[in-house]
């Protein structure tokens, strides 16, 4: 029969192999988090971009041309053009307008950021992942 010290060493040795996986894992999980992050910030970031580029193109070509020409399908055009101008900060209303129609301000940037969100998931959904 073990004694109390046997038990307790191989207890801890078994432990060891199990904690030594956790923290591989929780350390890599983190490490993916943090890239899955810096990624989404870099894809808003160029969002942003497309919606501004096609804000000012809007003037000599719609979503649809743009799309013949470049092949990029117009429901993408569409949202990041859209995506671009709800971002824009809106016109204020006169104080009486405004009296008559309160705004929940933060039902409207939760859902915006939402949106924002749903984007950059979806679209880091469609980039192939790193395999190591």
């Amino acid at each position: 029969m073990a004694t109390s010290e046997e038990i307790e060493r191989r207890i801890e040795e078994a432990d060891a192999a199990i904690s030594a996986k956790r923290v591989a894992a929780a350390k890599r999980v983190s490490q993916l988090a943090h890239r899955r992050a810096v990624l989404a910030e870099q894809l808003a970031d160029v969002e942003r971009e497309l919606g501004d580029e096609l804000a000012q193109a809007s003037d000599v070509m719609n979503t649809k041309e743009m799309a013949r020409f470049t092949d990029v399908p117009v429901a993408d055009l569409d949202q990041w053009l859209n995506s671009q101008k709800s971002a824009r900060p809106r016109r204020k209303k006169p104080a009486s307008a405004a009296a008559k129609t309160p705004v929940s301000r933060s039902t409207s940037t939760e859902t915006e950021s939402g949106a924002t969100q749903s984007v950059a998931v979806e679209a880091l959904a469609r980039v192939p992942a790193e395999v190591s």
